[in-house]
């Protein structure tokens, strides 16, 4: 029996030292290890709390466009949005509507929608890559605020 406490106590007083390592704690009372810890934990609650909500401002502020000139009549078009109901389509429909081709694309939509492809102008057409990317930042916009 008695050496029964003694494992007891000597397993207690070995998770206490834990306890005490995992939450710096510098007290050597058991409520007041214990306490520390307890204070540990909301604290992290927090922190995890926190990162949370940041990533959620990341993935709801998450929009870029990016229009590169190539050569001849061509653009290498980049775009980085979060997902929204037919984004894909409102761009080409841009595309349609600014008499582009598409030659060649790349599309993601795991996580967030992305883009990439290289689009041609048809029948000649003087484009810009100013109106080009204020097009597509349009049409990116306005199926966001088109979504439910």
């Amino acid at each position: 029996m008695t050496s029964r406490r003694v494992q007891n106590k000597m397993a207690m007083s070995s998770k206490l030292y834990l306890l005490r390592k995992l939450t710096n704690s510098k007290s050597v009372k058991k409520n007041s290890i214990i306490f520390d810890a307890f204070l540990y934990i909301i604290k992290l609650r927090l922190q995890l709390q926190a990162i949370q909500r940041e990533y959620q401002q990341l993935l709801n502020h998450v929009q870029e466009v990016k229009v590169e000139k190539l050569v001849g009549t061509r653009f290498l078009v980049k775009v980085t949005c979060k997902t929204g109901k037919d984004v894909l389509v409102s761009i080409l429909e841009a595309f349609e509507d600014m008499k582009l081709s598409v030659i060649q694309a790349r599309v993601t939509s795991k996580y967030f929608f992305g883009m990439e492809a290289i689009v041609e102008v048809e029948n000649e057409v003087n484009l810009d890559v100013k109106v080009l990317t204020k097009a597509l930042q349009m049409a990116i916009h306005k199926k966001n605020i088109e979504k439910p």
